[in-house]
């Protein structure tokens, strides 16, 4: 295996394209590809690229590409790290279809529509296998090679989001997932979402993003204390604060208000009823708010249950019985 330092080009190529003056095109898979050693399909085959991955053109003959294959995996978000990731380029041959360039017509909703293919692969019980990863380059690659296209700041946002997806399965699968301080339990890669944020500030993408990295802050099990609950609210509601436009707006006051009244009960095991009388006004105060900001909400509905259940006095949390 080779380390892929931070440009996707070999450096042996980089010093003869500036010796030279040439310049050589970049290019995304959208098909699975054979690497031959020569433009002939009878040769020797040096490997295969899957979609997402990329290619740097070297030369072209007939239908055939001169390319250097790129098969790391894209790092979402600080170039520093890239020297961490690694991987191998291969140099050979192949066919010159489905090569998708920054000069393809169309070529950021071809790069779309492949990662959206891809996807619904991955939700089939028999689709393609690998097909996620496939999606998450893809995404990816739009954003890159297209950033001032329509679909960009989309794109990066659902690239980041299936890698996050990935990593939080396999997080949630591990024993420590349960330990009640966060750090403890592993945390998602916080890179791609922080990337969407930092190049779509103004976007509901970014305001998603946000959402999402709330997610490494909670905790595995609350472990009947109020300390996580606590502090999730606060979370939760400084969001919906700061981002009152965002979409997700609606769903994170309703965390804050679940988690009061949770506290409602919590409180009482700790022998604290101020403490428990001031989470009942609190969640309750949150339920309103939802009601009166975002009443179209899917979360309206959920507001309003949760606001007979804490008027009522109806435990949200536990076992306590009447």
């Amino acid at each position: 295996m080779h380390r892929v330092l931070l440009s996707p080009f070999l450096p042996i190529l980089l010093l003869a394209s500036f010796a030279s003056g040439a310049t050589f095109e970049r290019g995304a898979m959208i098909r699975e590809a054979t690497i031959y050693v020569s433009p002939d399909a009878k040769s020797a085959k040096l490997g295969r690229i899957a979609r997402g991955f990329e290619v740097v053109v070297i030369e072209t003959s007939r239908d055939w590409l001169h390319v250097t294959a790129d098969l790391t995996e894209p790092r979402q978000g600080n170039e520093d790290d890239q020297d961490d990731v690694e991987g191998k380029t291969i140099t050979g041959w192949i066919l010159g279809k489905g090569v998708i360039r920054a000069t393809t017509p169309n070529g950021d909703r071809i790069l779309y529509g492949e990662a959206i293919d891809s996807e619904d692969q991955a939700s089939r019980r028999r689709g393609r296998r690998g097909a996620a990863k496939d999606a998450t380059r893809l995404y990816g690659r739009v954003a890159e090679y297209f950033p001032g296209s329509p679909l960009a700041a989309e794109a990066l946002y659902r690239s980041a989001d299936d890698q996050w997806q990935i990593e939080k399965d396999q997080i949630s699968a591990r024993p420590s997932a349960r330990e009640n301080e966060a750090y403890m339990r592993g945390q998602m890669d916080e890179h791609g979402f922080k990337e969407v944020i930092k190049k779509f500030p103004s976007t509901k993408w970014a305001d998603l993003a946000a959402f999402h990295l709330i997610e490494n802050k909670l905790c595995g099990d609350w472990q009947g204390a109020s300390k996580c609950p606590n502090k999730e609210a606060d979370l939760y509601e400084k969001y919906a604060a700061d981002r009152p436009q965002s979409p997700a707006a609606p769903e994170a006051l309703y965390g804050a208000a679940w988690r009061r009244s949770a506290l409602i009960e919590i409180y009482k095991t700790e022998a604290q009823p101020k403490k428990s009388a001031e989470s009942k006004t609190a969640a309750a105060d949150l339920c309103r708010r939802i009601l009166e900001k975002y009443p179209q909400s899917d979360y309206a509905d959920r507001a309003q249950r949760l606001l007979y259940l804490v008027e009522q006095e109806i435990p949200t949390f536990g076992n306590a019985e009447e």
